[in-house]
């Protein structure tokens, strides 16, 4: 790629999507060098979204080319794939400070930009969303016209052929593209990936079709019930020429490509003869991941989101480890094949997130007892379910926010029956930069009412891995063990593997003049805290308890610190309603309990994104914060 780091002669004239479309045609391959570049050099000290948006820049562009927004509407799923979409729709200089506290927001929103219809930082709802605004759109004579862009990764989402069912036979003239890089985050797996893979359209079929149908038009045959006669006809013969049914067209939704989506002159030509006609069509393009990155598209997966490096060399900067504990994840990644090893029931499932969570260690180690689902998280669970019910221990394991998509299934086919399933909630608390979509923080509250589950969370590595183990003997039902990105406290983590009582805390420290009950890893920053204020107040001592368990929980702690204390302190990375300290408070509500209870965690409210440091101390659960609330 020519150097123009220092030289962006035509994206210096873009303010606005108005001021693309001034562009002539010849100009827009320079205009995506210039937009790839200036993503690149962005994410190269300012982490981000790396490969997806770079392979999606030309998609980006043809669209605000064609269309014209905002009064027409571009719906993104995920948002991965939206930088180039950002940076044309006036937030260039704002992108400099993307996913930083205070910056603009990692996906598109429209609490930020009238160019952003929806929320999108989870998968598979474009189509949904996108579809309920053509038919709005018609139903009030509106003449904006509405795209959906889904990665073929979304594709596997149940949503998403949801949608595409009520596509097929509701009136709109929705243009879906369907972009296709082969990945979601790692490669993309199942059905629909090799469906994708296989599918073409016959250039003898296109030049009989669009002959024949220049000709009806000037017969006036093509009224809104014989063009669906003529779909169906046309699909017939389609499947004749090309010796395969179209998937998407059986659902009479009218099918183009598949089509090199890194070509901006083609894909603004196929827009624009598609962008008028009526009825639901879906245009397939298939993009490179790390286009114009030449190391990015050699390994997508890694420069998916590959935090900071040099913008020349593509070296990635890399902080040393050393001497570091390890990652939670990696802990259960660890932790899983070992108990894998002497425990041939043991499987793992997990929705897509295969690196993410550590259990491509799993599948090294054991392939054939190892499941990627896709972007399908209720699939994952009653998948799940399904197995259990044989007599295998499946570990579930999903990002704690993208299991809210699970949520009936965790109730209708784990809970019920107490099926032994394992679900590992990664991710849960707050995340960082990601933001509200991926904050796993709400968790506690929606799992704390469903009977039949344990639900537990590990302050540090050695914790975890006594969680798993207790979770996989027999007997011990539906369990819930969540636990934060990030890394543990604890350097000698590979403790033995041993079972814990369920439903049993800990004592850490003891004290006379208040207790503090945490959950999970915050209680590192609670015995921080007490250790300070211990050294300023030599005679105020605090007593803290590890709960571990949010359910069953500890009543017998609870009964202790009743009758010994009468300030009582609990703390926990979810939300405050109804989460861990709501359970303790119903407790002692129960038995009349007359003292101080202080309820610390996360605001009703989204929380916003940034470095999880900031967050902590901006929702008061940082040390500081802590020391003041026990003070």
């Amino acid at each position: 790629m020519e150097d123009i780091r220092n030289s962006y002669p035509l994206l210096n004239k873009i303010d606005d999507p108005e001021d693309l479309r001034k562009l002539p045609e010849q100009d827009l391959p320079q205009i995506c060098q210039e937009i790839r570049q200036e993503i690149i050099d962005v994410c190269s000290h300012n982490p981000g979204h790396l490969a997806s948006s770079l392979g999606a820049v030309e998609l980006a562009v043809a669209l605000h080319y064609v269309f014209n927004t905002p009064e027409d509407k571009i719906v993104w799923d995920v948002g991965h794939q939206a930088y180039a979409h950002k940076i044309i729709t006036g937030r260039r200089e704002s992108f400099k400070h993307n996913r930083e506290l205070g910056g603009i927001r990692p996906f598109p929103s429209p609490i930020e930009s009238q160019y952003d219809v929806n929320t999108c930082g989870h998968a598979s709802n474009s189509i949904s969303i996108a579809l309920g605004l053509a038919v709005a759109a018609a139903l009030q004579n509106n003449q904006q016209k509405v795209v959906a862009v889904i990665g073929d990764g979304a594709m596997s989402g149940g949503l998403a052929f949801e949608a595409l069912n009520n596509v097929s036979v509701s009136p709109n003239n929705l243009l879906i593209i369907l972009n296709d890089n082969n990945m979601s985050i790692s490669n993309s797996v199942g059905g629909m990936k090799q469906y994708l893979r296989h599918l073409h359209t016959s250039n003898l079929y296109n030049t009989i079709r669009y002959k024949a149908a220049n000709k009806m038009r000037n017969w006036g045959l093509l009224t809104e019930n014989g063009r669906r006669k003529i779909i169906r006809f046309n699909n017939a013969i389609k499947s004749i020429i090309n010796n395969q049914q179209n998937i998407f067209e059986g659902l009479n939704i009218r099918y183009f490509g598949p089509m090199d989506g890194n070509n901006i002159q083609e894909l603004v030509h196929t827009i624009r003869e598609i962008k008028d006609m009526a009825g639901p069509r879906i245009l397939h393009i298939y993009t490179t991941k790390g286009k114009g990155y030449k190391i990015a598209e050699q390994e997508a997966t890694i420069w998916h989101s590959p935090g900071k490096f040099n913008p020349v060399s593509g070296k990635r900067i890399q902080t040393s480890t050393e001497g570091l504990p390890p990652r939670f994840q990696d802990v259960f990644g660890d932790t899983l094949v070992e108990m894998a090893q002497t425990n041939p029931k043991i499987v793992g499932v997990t929705p897509a997130m295969l690196t993410g969570c550590s259990m491509e260690k799993l599948q090294q180690a054991f392939p054939e007892r190892t499941f990627d689902v896709g972007i399908a998280e209720g699939h994952a669970v009653t998948f799940s379910a399904g197995m259990a019910i044989e007599g295998l221990i499946p570990f579930c394991n999903i990002y704690s926010s993208f299991s809210q998509r699970a949520y009936d299934n965790i109730i209708h086919d784990v809970a019920i029956t107490n099926e032994h399933v394992i679900l590992c909630l990664d991710r849960s608390g707050l995340v960082g930069e990601d933001g509200p979509t991926h904050h796993g923080v709400f968790d506690i509250a929606a799992l704390r009412p469903v009977p039949n589950l344990t639900i537990c969370s590990p302050m540090d590595g050695k914790e975890l891995r006594k969680m798993m183990f207790t979770a996989q003997a027999d007997n011990s039902g539906s369990f819930v063990i969540r636990y934060p990105r990030g890394r543990c406290k604890d350097l000698d983590w590979k403790c033995d593997l041993e079972a814990i009582s369920i439903g049993k805390g800990r004592k850490l420290c003891d004290g006379k003049d208040l207790v503090v009950l945490s959950i999970g890893p915050l209680g590192y920053n609670v015995q921080e805290a007490i250790a300070d204020i211990q050294k300023e107040r030599e005679n105020y001592t605090i007593a803290h308890y590890d709960m571990r368990f949010v359910k069953p929980i500890d009543t017998e702690i609870l009964d202790e610190i009743m009758h010994r204390f009468n300030r009582i302190v609990t703390i926990e990375d979810g939300s405050k309603e109804g989460g861990f300290g709501s359970a303790v408070a119903e407790y002692l509500t129960e038995k009349h309990y007359n003292g101080i209870l202080t309820i610390l965690g996360l605001p009703d409210e989204f929380i916003e994104h940034g470095a999880v440091n900031k967050l902590y101390k901006k929702t008061g659960l940082d040390v500081e914060s802590i020391k003041k609330a026990l003070s």
